[in-house]
């Protein structure tokens, strides 16, 4: 079983999604279920995990309908405001099987945020509810990342695009550093996706950003890392297939137990995910070395 741990879905709406600027005119559309159910028969993916991108309880309501739409969607990632005096009653109000998980928009909040009395009273209240929490943050940000997931140690977290390093600067040391440090609380997890976006779009290659995803194994190992596409972002830099065989072709040196956990089998433990039988025989992404294509100028988005 294939899952892919970090997508979005929308209806595009300009006041909406404002962080979708003109270097990203390409995903100023719709993108929903039966689109990316495309991308994924065609990469060999069986299920997702939508993850919220405005922060919003009626988008976090219409993703779980997609969900009970659409049985290859296995989980929703939500929001509720965390630091509101009544989130025990918003997450109620949105309680659903699907719902395995909350995330914030922390990489748009100013420095300290993580460390507000009011947003970590909502940390414990996911705690209460047995509900995940995705970390969203830059790597400046990661050093304070750090002591906020350790003050949860109940808490499962799971860091969003291995943090964000700046790729496309060649920034490796002192994110690599952070992230040994984070990871280093057990109760945190990785996803290994959204680092097209954080290379240049036009330029990248997958040596470069496979430097990224051996530290993320380094750091981790299998157990704690699953596969993202960050789709519809990604495809600023690629298609659904070129960003996934990023993870697949590193993946290739490694035992099929640890490919296995990578490609599917963390995001279905961390989530507790039921994903519903699938094709006996669905097409795999190639185990492929091929060159990387060339892509648009690159401009960082400002939310994904």
């Amino acid at each position: 079983m294939r899952i892919d741990a970090h997508q979005h879905f929308w209806r595009y709406d300009a006041a909406e999604y404002e962080w979708i600027d003109e270097s990203m005119t390409a995903i100023r559309r719709d993108f929903l279920p039966e689109d990316l159910q495309k991308e994924m028969r065609t990469a060999g993916f069986d299920a997702s995990v939508a993850v919220q991108a405005r922060q919003s309880l009626d988008e976090t309501r219409w993703l779980l309908g997609l969900a009970d739409e659409h049985p290859f969607i296995a989980g929703v990632v939500g929001w509720v405001d965390l630091q509101s005096d009544v989130v025990e009653a918003q997450i109620e109000a949105v309680r659903h099987p699907k719902l395995v998980g909350v995330r914030h928009i922390v990489q748009a909040e100013a420095d300290g945020f993580l460390a507000r009395p009011a947003f970590r009273r909502g940390i414990a209240a996911l705690e209460r509810h047995g509900l995940a929490y995705d970390i969203l943050v830059y790597a400046r940000q990661l050093r304070e990342a750090i002591p906020f997931a350790a003050a949860f140690p109940e808490q499962r977290f799971v860091l969003d695009h291995l943090g964000k390093p700046d790729i496309r600067a060649g920034a490796f040391d002192s994110w690599r550093r952070d992230l040994d440090r984070f990871a280093a609380l057990p109760n945190v997890w990785a996803k290994l996706s959204g680092l097209v976006t954080e290379a240049d779009w036009r330029r990248w290659t997958r040596a470069e950003l496979h430097r990224y995803v051996e530290a993320a194994f380094d750091a981790f190992d299998a157990d704690r890392l699953m596969i993202g596409s960050d789709w519809p972002v990604c495809t600023v830099a690629g298609t659904y297939t070129d960003v996934m065989e990023v993870v697949t072709t590193a993946l290739e040196r490694r035992s099929a137990a640890e490919r296995d956990a990578v490609l599917g089998g963390t995001a279905a433990k961390f989530w507790n995910l039921h994903v519903p039988s699938a094709d006996p025989h669905p097409p795999r992404i190639r185990w492929s070395r091929r060159s990387p294509v060339q892509f648009r100028k690159w401009k960082p988005p400002q939310s994904n």
